[in-house]
């Protein structure tokens, strides 16, 4: 394991957000009217927003279990192109999403992200109905007296930023309690899950900005947080994707 290395953490923004912006893409309603037997003659000449609202027209003529399978297989496509996922199966989950918050709730954070997206559209579509989305969009700086403290971001950055923001919480946080093993170990893959979007703002040679957006579930006791220091180490390995 790589010596910890420690920072001075500073969150600079908060917000909770219900929707991830343009996670729906023009693309992403021709698919999902698709499956809901609306040919693409149908949407010629339709704009993104007209394709939206022909969207959870067409969503809220059915039922609402129904309507989350339309949006479960879109969204797990490629899983049962590949046989990961059997549609009976994807039955199954569809009655299952107005009572339970599957963005949270299922056993895979890999798929937390897509279940987030999907309940965003389902609520738009009934006014309702389904859970409303909880999830948050924050800004964080964080510095270090050297500018070698940060080589351990070039190895494993989504591990090693889901650590240091860990510290912010509480040690009865979900997220520590979950992943207390990841955390100090080895290896930490399910990191890149946890942190549903990483982009760095600015850089400079003893501090770096980030803006993450995530789910509450993890992240939500970081409200009213403002600084903090943490240590931080890679992974043994590094990360087979690094996204900026």
């Amino acid at each position: 394991m790589t010596m910890d290395n420690t920072f001075k953490i500073e969150i600079l923004s908060f917000l909770k957000i219900a929707e991830i912006e343009d996670a729906w893409t023009a693309n992403d309603y021709t698919e999902l009217l698709a499956v809901m037997n609306i040919g693409e003659d149908e949407l010629t000449g339709l704009n993104t927003s007209q394709l939206k609202d022909m969207c959870l027209m067409s969503l809220n003529d059915f039922e609402h279990h129904e309507s989350a399978k339309f949006l479960l297989m879109h969204i797990f496509k490629d899983e049962m192109a590949e046989g990961e996922i059997t549609e009976g199966k994807l039955e199954q989950t569809s009655h299952h999403m107005v009572e339970h918050k599957l963005w949270e709730e299922h056993a895979d954070p890999a798929y937390h992200q897509r279940f987030f997206n999907a309940y965003g559209l389902l609520r738009q579509a009934y006014n309702g109905i389904f859970a409303a989305p909880t999830g948050v969009q924050f800004t964080v700086d964080i510095s270090a007296d050297k500018a070698d403290a940060f080589a351990i971001f070039e190895q494993s950055l989504h591990a090693v930023i889901v650590r240091l923001i860990s510290k912010g919480l509480g040690e009865s946080a979900i997220l520590n309690r979950l992943f207390e093993a990841q955390m100090s170990g080895d290896q930490f893959p399910t990191a890149s899950n946890i942190l549903w979007k990483l982009k760095e703002v600015s850089h400079t040679d003893t501090s770096r900005q980030y803006e993450i957006t995530s789910s509450s579930f993890w992240f939500g006791e970081l409200e009213g947080v403002q600084h903090f220091e943490a240590t931080a180490h890679a992974d043994a390995q590094a990360e087979s994707s690094v996204a900026h």
